[in-house]
């Protein structure tokens, strides 16, 4: 069961995160049916919510998967459920799913909206149990986590009734007290003069090539299409940040505060771009420097 995958102390967050990415296999497509698509740069068709995407198959899986930028699908490659898919399919569920049982079909993806929000504040409280420096808030970080697991295992009717914006006000009241214990010794080491506070801030399109951003916070900015080439991001938080699109060869991520591996997939890197080893280098990435 997913949820034994969870159990411990900050010091397995690791493995607790393991168990919270996507696993497509025991999934229901739900990523493909559920939400709205509105035909743009990153969905190439319009799709409303609640009806099965074009290219999904009768197996679950997606027909164009290995060409989902290609074909004008690249939000789809930026996409995580933080393993919510699963979750709905094989626990809350138990294996129904809506194509066989059409009556839940409403009914569970709405709760799949639900699942995956509350899997992804999992996600980043298991990140805030890694930070060394957060060891003041472990405990209501582990009482968090664990609160918020057992939110994951109600029935759909309670899911479909929560108040997901109280449960996230208190836990991101939470991470950000865990980020700015984080955030504390780069804060030290900066120049206090220079501005490290761009929390919701509209930077998109930005000049901030080579900018000194560790330890900032950039909590929910909008950075898409802003030029980061060779910008020191290190120990910053960019937890909600949007990326896409923005420029980052050369960058250094490493130590970012919540990044999560869509960020990376929705920018454009290359090999100069450094980040923590827990992640991976986009494909789409090319395997040699851009020009600066």
């Amino acid at each position: 069961m997913l949820v034994e995958a969870w159990r411990g102390s900050g010091a397995v967050s690791g493995e607790r995160q393991q168990g919270l990415r996507a696993d497509c296999g025991r999934c229901f497509g739900l990523c493909c049916v559920a939400p709205a698509f509105a035909e743009s740069a990153d969905f190439a068709v319009d799709k409303p919510a609640g009806r099965p995407c074009v290219n999904l198959k009768g197996d679950f899986r997606c027909g164009i998967h290995s060409e989902l930028r290609e074909r004008g699908f690249s939000g789809c490659t930026v996409f995580d459920c933080f393993g919510a898919g699963q979750k709905v399919a094989q626990v809350t569920y138990g294996g129904r799913d809506w194509r066989r049982v059409p009556g839940i079909a409403s009914e569970m993806f709405d709760v799949f909206a639900v699942m995956r929000q509350l899997h992804e504040l999992l996600w980043y409280l298991a990140e805030a149990l890694t930070l060394d420096a957060a060891r003041p808030v472990y405990g209501e970080l582990e009482r968090a986590f664990g609160a918020t697991e057992r939110l994951t295992l109600e029935s759909p009717e309670v899911l479909v009734r929560l108040d997901f914006g109280a449960v996230r006000q208190e836990v991101n009241a939470l991470l950000l007290r865990a980020s700015e214990l984080a955030r504390a010794e780069f804060q030290r080491k900066k120049d206090r003069r220079r501005k490290s506070d761009f929390r919701g801030a509209d930077l998109m399109g930005a000049d901030l090539k080579g900018a000194d951003l560790r330890g900032a916070s950039l909590r929910g900015a909008y950075l898409i299409g802003a030029d980061l080439r060779g910008a020191d991001l290190r120990g910053a938080d960019v937890i909600g940040a949007d990326l896409r699109a923005a420029k980052i060869a050369g960058a250094d991520l490493t130590g970012a505060v919540f990044l999560i591996q869509s960020q990376l997939d929705a920018a454009n890197g290359d090999a100069t771009t450094k980040f923590s080893p827990s992640f991976r280098r986009p494909a789409h990435w090319p395997d040699v420097s851009q020009p600066k």
